[in-house]
């Protein structure tokens, strides 16, 4: 039983892993920072460059992509203090699986609306 074990431990890891990088916003900050040509962006850069993202919240996705190891903070000991946010390798490795889902989002967009109107309407159907 010891394989169901370490099945499960595996698994619970995994799902922790995705719930943190496929959240609402952390894999628009990684593509932003990707795109960048300089690499690395301060935190008002990033916000202008995500629309509908608080502070709070880029503060938080941040943070969080931080301590996972995909980016980097870099603060500067300058008056004000500059900061800057760039990828790290780890996540660079990440960048064409990102880029591999994207691509088959666009390609999938129109029959995924599709099925969604076609589930809604099949939902209101039924009240």
């Amino acid at each position: 039983n010891r394989h169901a074990v370490e099945d499960a431990i595996f698994r619970v890891a995994l799902l922790e892993m995705f719930d943190r990088l496929c959240d609402k916003w952390s894999l628009l900050v990684i593509y932003t920072l990707n795109k960048t040509e300089s690499q690395k962006l301060r935190f008002k850069q990033l916000q202008g460059e995500i629309p509908d993202i608080s502070q709070k919240m880029l503060t938080a996705t941040l943070r969080t992509l931080e301590e996972d190891g995909y980016i980097t903070r870099t603060v500067y000991p300058e008056i004000p203090p500059r900061v800057e946010y760039a990828l790290t390798d780890l996540c660079r490795s990440l960048i064409p699986h990102i880029n591999a889902l994207l691509l088959w989002a666009l390609e999938h967009k129109e029959k995924i609306i599709k099925n969604r109107k076609k589930a809604r309407q099949s939902k209101e159907e039924e009240l």
